[in-house]
Parts: structure tokens; sequence; C-alpha cells
């Protein structure tokens, strides 16, 4: 069962935030985002992309993305079904985000390092 979509934001301080992190709080959101920045893909190539994600919950996660705005699903008429993604206008406004996203994570990666951690509890 899914979880209610957006259902609390009161817009007290730090609504703004609160609302686009609901956005972007699965997960893969971000990881799928970031991917779409190269463009169009079929779900299967998101797939290759995203290997630690299951089927079910890359589905999930793509159709609460498409529900709130931030990718376009263009399903072709044809045997076997064709079935594209991209950024919306709105996903492709987060662009700027998931860069700061990213260097950030590039430039902190090794303090999440499996052998850093092993080496931070001896």
């Amino acid at each position: 069962m899914s979880k209610p979509r957006h259902s609390r934001l009161d817009c007290a301080p730090g609504c703004s935030v609160e609302a686009a992190i609901s956005l972007i709080d699965g997960k893969w959101k971000c990881v799928i985002l970031f991917h779409l920045l190269e463009g169009t893909a079929r779900f299967n190539e998101i797939r290759r992309r995203v290997p630690g994600a299951t089927q079910r919950t890359l589905t999930n996660q793509l159709r609460e993305l498409e529900m709130d705005g931030l990718i376009v699903r263009t399903v072709y008429a044809q045997v076997p079904p064709k079935v594209e993604y991209r950024l919306s206008e709105l996903g492709e406004s987060m662009t700027p985000i998931l860069a700061a996203l990213k260097q950030w994570g590039d430039t902190n990666l090794f303090r999440f390092a499996k052998d850093n951690h092993e080496t931070m509890a001896a």
C-alpha cells in the first residue's frame, strides 16, 4: 500500500523545505531524476542505471514522480508496448539541486566508504 501523497504541509517555517523534500523522499527518486538528466529513457534503461532498486520499487517511484509532475511518461501504441520517461519542466528545474547533491557526494563519498567505517570503529 502506498503512502498518502503530501498529506501534511502546514506552511510553518520550513514548509517550503518540507514540500520540496516530500517530492523526492523515496530512496531512489533523486537517482532516477539524476539519470533522466541525460535524456529520455525506457524502463529497462532506468533499471540498468539503478541496479539496487527492485522492479516493484522502481515502478512505484516512477509512478510517484509522474503523479508529482516531475517526470513525463509517454506510452506508444505498439506491440510490445513502448514506454519512455523524461523530466518534465518542473523536473528539469531540479537540475541545479541534483548537480549540487552529486558534487557534495563526490566530495564526501570517502566519509561513507566501508573501509573508512571499519577504520573509524577500530
